[in-house]
């Protein structure tokens, strides 16, 4: 899944379920992209997610652009509450 290289991106298998993840946390790629897609602005996730920087964000944001059909069902499961 992570063909492209991410500075801040990674998945740890055992680490939300394998799932893409801001490096060094357990904050997924899913998590930040369903907030922006929900409405909150770039700042507005770093105030709420204080351990990430713009630049992560933003790279979620990439990651989500270049894995969009994926990242779209896992924020949909999320807002289901049916994420594994």
């Amino acid at each position: 899944m992570l063909k492209q290289s991410y500075r801040y991106i990674t998945a740890i298998e055992g680490v939300r379920s394998g799932r893409p993840i801001v490096e060094s946390t357990r904050i997924g790629v899913h998590d930040v992209a369903g907030m922006i897609l929900n409405g909150a602005s770039i700042d507005d996730v770093v105030r709420s997610l204080p351990s990430l920087t713009r630049a992560q964000v933003y790279e979620c944001m990439a990651f989500y652009e270049d894995h969009k059909s994926e990242m779209d069902l896992l924020i949909a499961q999320q807002m289901a509450g049916s994420e594994e």
